[in-house]
């Protein structure tokens, strides 16, 4: 849901794309499942979200993951930052990503998109398509 709500409504992308990757990409896709989660989640369909639910990545990640187990197990680039910035680790300081091995850029991606504003802007082409 987080992975489908960042490139939804961060990225302003059409849900199809999703949808045919992780179709590709699943080896347990459900062909109804998924086109149905990814129209939830798009704020569109028979039973969707309101189109204004936005998740925040890291947000969820601090909730769901507040000691970044799951993040260190699949990340291994950010395995060695403090809790605080396991899941941001573009917020920890210059000295704290070096002491970790973290190079933003080169061993870990600068972020492509800042999510307040991501979000309003999503949620201005919200507004713009109800007209």
């Amino acid at each position: 849901m987080i992975a489908a709500s960042f490139l939804v409504k961060h990225l302003l992308q059409r849900w199809q794309l999703g949808a045919i990757w992780f179709w590709d990409t699943l080896v347990d896709a459900d062909l109804a499942n998924n086109t149905l989660g990814w129209q939830w989640i798009a704020g569109c369909g028979a039973d969707a979200s309101p189109f204004f639910r936005i998740f925040a990545p890291v947000t969820q990640a601090e909730k769901f993951d507040p000691r970044g187990e799951y993040v260190r197990r699949w990340v291994p680039e950010v395995a060695r930052l403090p809790d605080k910035f396991v899941h941001a680790p573009w917020t920890a300081s210059p000295e704290m990503l070096a002491k970790a091995g973290v190079s933003l850029g080169k061993t870990y991606p600068k972020p492509i998109v800042d999510h307040a504003e991501a979000r309003e802007k999503a949620l201005e082409a919200f507004r713009t398509m109800r007209g």
